[in-house]
C-alpha cells in the first residue's frame, strides 16, 4: 500500500508503474472493440452516421464510466487505502455496525457475487487479448492464420509457466512497455485521423445518441461490443492501494485516454477512408513495414494485460481466504522483500487451463467476444449498489443525493448488461457459469465453516473454567517447554489442548492460546498487532489482529510477543493444532451434495502448519470427525 506522499520523481515511478499494471486490460482494447462493433449478429454496415455514432459511445462510456465513476467518485472509497470489491464491501456495512443482519448479508453475498465474476474476467482477458494480438499476422501474410492458435496457446502457457518465478524481476519494464504502447497507439491514430479529419465529430455525444435512435434494437445490440472498450475499469479501484489514487489518474488523463482515443478516431477514420478496413482496423491502421513490430508490441502489451489479470486473480484469492470465503490453498513467496508478490500454484494452472480451453473452443478473438463483458457488467452493478451504502455512512450522503449519484450508472450499466446478456448463448455463458460455479464454492466453504463451528463450540468447555480446574489439581504432570494451541473461539478452551490433556495426561510449564484474528480492513498497525494476556496457572492468552490482505506468519509473530517479560522460544515450543474430518450426513441443515463438496474442500485444504509457516517439526496434530 503506498503510504508516503507521491511527489516528485516518487510521483512519476508510481504513475509509470500505474501503467505497467492498471491499465493493461483496458489498454489493450483497441485490438478489437471498434471491429466487434461492427460483427456479430448485428452486423451493421460502417457507414459514416454509424461509425461517427459508435465512436461517440465509445469515448462517452470512457468518460462516464472510468473517468467519472471509477476516477473521480468510487475511487474516494478506500478502506484504509486500499480499493476492490472485497474492501468496498466492508465499508458498505461492517460487521459490527448497528443493524448488521440480513441487509448485510445481502450485501455481502452481493460483493461475494461481484468477487467471484472477477475470475471469469481473468480466465477470459488473457485469452483473447494475447489471441487478438497475434492474430495480426493474418494481416501480414494469410500463410500465419495456421499458426494463430498454437503460437496463442504457446505464449499462454510460457506466462502462466513463469508465474512461479514472481513478477518483481520483470515488473520494472512493464511500465516503460505500456508508455510506448500508448504513445504508439496515439500515433497511429494520428495518422488515421488524417484520412478522414470529419471524424472528429464523434466528440458530439448527439451522434451517439442518433445511432441508437436510429437502429433502434441492433443499436442496443451494439453496446455489448461498445463495453469491449471499458473492460479493465474495475482494476483502476481494485489497485489504488498499490499506487495511490493521484498515480493512477495523471496516468489515465495524460496518456491512457488520449492515446485509447486517438486510437478508436484513427480506426473510425480508416474505416471511413476503406470500409474494408473494418475486417481489422487496428492492424490495418500501421503502415506494412511496421506490422510485425505492432505484433511484437500489441504481443508484449497484451502478456502484460493477462499478467495483471493473473496477480489479480492471485491477490483476490488470498483475500477471499482470509475472510473466510475459500480453504486456506498452498501460497508461495516469490520475494522476501515485498509481502504482495506471491504465486497459487493451483489458481495459476486452473487459469491456464480455462484459458487454453477458451482459445481451442472459440479458435477467434471475435468469436470469443461473444463470451466477454456479462461478467465484468455484473461486477461493475455491484460495485455501484455496494458504493451506494458506503457513501450513505462515510460520507453521510442523503438517500436522495446516493440515488441521484447511483442511479445514473446503474442506467448505464444495466444497459450494457442487458445488451451483454444477449450473447449469452454466444458464449457469454462461459464466465457467467464460471462465476457461478465459484460463487457456490465460497457460499458452501463460508457456510460449511459455520456449521462446523456450531458443531464444535459446545465442546469447547468455557476457558475460565477449565483454567479453575487446572488451579485446584494436584495431580497434572507439568513437562518443560512451551505449547501452543490455535483456536477461533477467544472464550473456548482450544479442542485440541482438551484432546492432549485426555491422551497424553500432561501440561506443559508455559501454554499459549493463540488466536488469529482477521479484521475487515486491508492492513492492521503494527503496533495493534498483538493483545497479550496473563491467564495464570501457566497459561497466556495472545490474540493477533490481521488484515484481510495480510497473510499470517505465527513465528514471526511470536518473536515479536513477550510473556512475563521474556521472548517465546521457538525451539522450545511445540505448536498442537485440531483437523477436522467432515462426516456428510443424511439429514443436516445443508444439502448432501454441498456437504460432500465441502468435505472435498476441507480435504484438500492446506494444513495450518503450512499456511501459518509453522515448522512442521514443531507441530502436532490432533483429528477429530464432525458430523454435519
Amino acid at each position: 500500500m503506498v503510504s508516503k506522499p507521491a511527489t516528485g520523481r516518487y510521483l512519476a515511478v508510481l504513475t509509470i508503474g500505474a501503467l505497467g499494471v492498471v491499465y493493461g486490460d483496458i489498454g489493450t482494447s483497441p485490438l478489437y472493440a471498434l471491429r466487434e462493433c461492427f460483427a456479430g449478429p448485428h452486423s451493421l454496415p460502417p457507414t459514416p452516421a454509424n461509425v461517427l455514432g459508435i465512436l461517440s459511445l465509445i469515448f462517452w462510456s470512457l468518460l462516464l464510466i472510468v473517468s467519472v465513476k471509477y476516477l473521480s467518485i468510487v475511487m474516494r472509497a478506500t478502506n484504509r487505502g486500499e480499493g476492490g470489491i472485497l474492501a468496498l464491501m466492508a465499508l458498505a456495512f461492517p460487521r459490527h455496525s448497528p443493524g448488521a443482519g440480513r441487509r448485510r448479508a445481502l450485501l455481502m453475498g452481493l460483493g461475494v457475487f461481484g468477487a467471484a465474476l472477477l475470475y471469469g474476467d481473468g480466465m477470459i482477458t488473457p485469452a483473447i487479448s494475447v489471441l487478438s494480438a497475434i492474430e495480426g499476422l493474418k494481416i501480414a501474410t494469410p500463410a500465419f492464420e495456421s499458426y494463430v492458435v498454437p503460437l496463442t496457446i504457446i505464449t499462454l502457457i510460457g506466462l502462466f509457466a513463469a508465474q512461479s518465478r514472481g513478477t518483481g524481476r520483470v515488473g520494472a519494464v512493464f511500465g516503460p512497455i505500456m508508455v510506448v504502447w500508448f504513445i504508439a497507439l496515439s500515433l497511429l491514430g494520428l495518422g488515421g485521423i488524417s484520412k478522414a479529419p470529419q471524424v472528429l465529430g464523434s466528440l458530439n455525444p448527439l451522434h451517439g445518441l442518433a445511432f441508437i435512435l436510429r437502429n433502434g434494437w441492433a443499436g442496443f445490440t451494439v453496446l455489448g461490443a461498445v463495453f469491449l472498450a471499458v473492460t479493465g475499469a474495475e482494476a483502476l479501484y481494485a489497485d489504488v492501494g498499490h499506487f495511490g489514487a493521484r498515480p493512477i489518474r495523471i496516468a489515465w488523463f495524460s496518456l491512457v485516454l488520449p492515446g485509447l482515443f486517438l486510437n478508436y478516431l484513427g480506426q473510425g477514420a480508416l474505416v471511413l477512408h476503406d470500409p474494408r478496413s473494418i475486417e481489422n482496423p487496428f492492424y490495418l491502421l500501421a503502415p506494412h513495414y511496421a506490422l510485425y513490430l505492432m505484433v511484437g508490441l500489441s504481443t508484449a502489451a497484451t502478456v502484460i494485460a493477462s499478467q495483471a489479470l493473473i496477480s489479480g486473480a492471485f491477490s483476490l484469492t488470498i483475500q477471499a481466504v482470509q475472510l473466510g470465503y475459500l480453504p486456506r490453498l498452498s501460497v508461495k513467496h516469490t520475494s522476501s522483500t515485498e509481502r504482495g508478490q506471491v504465486y497459487l500454484p493451483l489458481v495459476n494452472w486452473l487459469l491456464m487451463l480455462a484459458c487454453i480451453g477458451l482459445v481451442l473452443g472459440f479458435r477467434s478473438s471475435s468469436s470469443m467476444a461473444s463470451a466477454y463483458g456479462i461478467a465484468v457488467t455484473l461486477t461493475m452493478l455491484s460495485t455501484t449498489v455496494l458504493f451506494f451504502f458506503a457513501a450513505r455512512r462515510l460520507w453521510d450522503w442523503s438517500n436522495l443525493e446516493a440515488a441521484l449519484v447511483c442511479g445514473v450508472f446503474v442506467v448505464v450499466e444495466t444497459a450494457f448488461f442487458v445488451a451483454n446478456f444477449l450473447k449469452v448463448l454466444n458464449g457469454g455463458w462461459v464466465p457467467l457459469v464460471m462465476g457461478m460455479l465459484i460463487f457456490l464454492l465460497m457460499a458452501t466453504w463460508k457456510r460449511g465453516r459455520h456449521l462446523v463451528w456450531a458443531k464444535l463450540k459446545p465442546a469447547s468447555m468455557p476457558l475460565e473454567m477449565f483454567l479453575d480446574q487446572i488451579e485446584m489439581s494436584k495431580t497434572l504432570s507439568r513437562v518443560p517447554g512451551t505449547a501452543l494451541f490455535m483456536t477461533a473461539n477467544p472464550e473456548g478452551t482450544p479442542l485440541a489442548l482438551l484432546h492432549n490433556l485426555k491422551h497424553n495426561r500432561v501440561l506443559h510449564e508455559c501454554n499459549v492460546i493463540l488466536i488469529i484474528h482477521t479484521e475487515e480492513v486491508p492492513q492492521v498497525e503494527a503496533a495493534k498487532r498483538l493483545d497479550v494476556e496473563e491467564l495464570g496457572a501457566g497459561f497466556h492468552r495472545i490474540i493477533a489482529h490481521y488484515g484481510f490482505m495480510e497473510e499470517p506468519n505465527v513465528p514471526e509473530l511470536l518473536a515479536g510477543a513477550r510473556l512475563n517479560g521474556k521472548s517465546v522460544n521457538l525451539d522450545k515450543t511445540s505448536f498442537f493444532l485440531s483437523r477436522e474430518t467432515i462426516v456428510p450426513t443424511k439429514h443436516g441443515p445443508m444439502a448432501r451434495w454441498r456437504q460432500w463438496l465441502f468435505a472435498l474442500m476441507s480435504r484438500n485444504a492446506q494444513s495450518a502448519s503450512s499456511f501459518y509457516r509453522i515448522p512442521p517439526n514443531r507441530v502436532v496434530e490432533l483429528g477429530m470427525q464432525v458430523e454435519l
